[in-house]
């Protein structure tokens, strides 16, 4: 049985990587300092600054992602209203700031990065918080227009949703010096 469920694993890792790897190259170095952050995989600070401003953005969502335990503490297990705010009002808090990014230009670069930073169970709670992110006044009426009309209607109107988790984290890549690689 066990072998059997392998060749849909490394099937649904190459999916994932090829729905990062169709981001564009700005939304793919967001997600994966993201995840730095969010995951403290290592210092942000030193891998993904390149100048004050990249600093200063660096250490605003540092500050903001110390909400991440606390929202994926409260993850509801149904949809029972009575969860709903102390999980979805500090996650739309959260997703609000990088949206106002600008980095996340649509549902799907939220939801993956999302769907790592808190796991398979806050997977149903995704549309709601991305759209009400979305709709909030500190983002500029085109930019809240087309990150709405990115959900496709399948995803805010799905009836079930996977409790599989992500496989595949994408981390940052060394550079080669393809002068030298021969």
């Amino acid at each position: 049985m066990g072998t059997s469920a392998r060749p849909a694993d490394g099937a649904i890792t190459l999916a994932e990587l090829r729905e990062f790897a169709s981001f564009p190259s700005a939304t793919q170095r967001y997600i994966r300092r993201s995840l730095d952050i969010g995951l403290h995989r290592r210092d942000a600070m030193k891998l993904w600054s390149r100048d004050m401003v990249e600093e200063a953005s660096i250490r605003a969502q540092a500050r903001i992602y110390g909400r991440l335990d606390e929202i994926k503490a409260h993850v509801p297990d149904d949809s029972g209203l009575d969860q709903v705010e102390p999980f979805m009002a500090p996650l739309v808090t959260v997703s609000a700031f990088d949206l106002g990014q600008d980095r996340l230009a649509s549902f799907s670069a939220y939801r993956f990065l999302y769907e790592r930073l808190l796991g398979a169970g806050a997977r149903p709670w995704l549309p709601g918080a991305f759209c009400a992110a979305a709709s909030l006044p500190h983002l500029h009426p085109e930019k809240r227009r087309l990150l709405l009309q990115s959900i496709s209607e399948a995803a805010a109107t799905a009836i079930g949703w996977s409790n599989r988790e992500p496989t595949f984290y994408p981390e940052w890549v060394e550079k080669v010096d393809l002068s030298k690689a021969n």
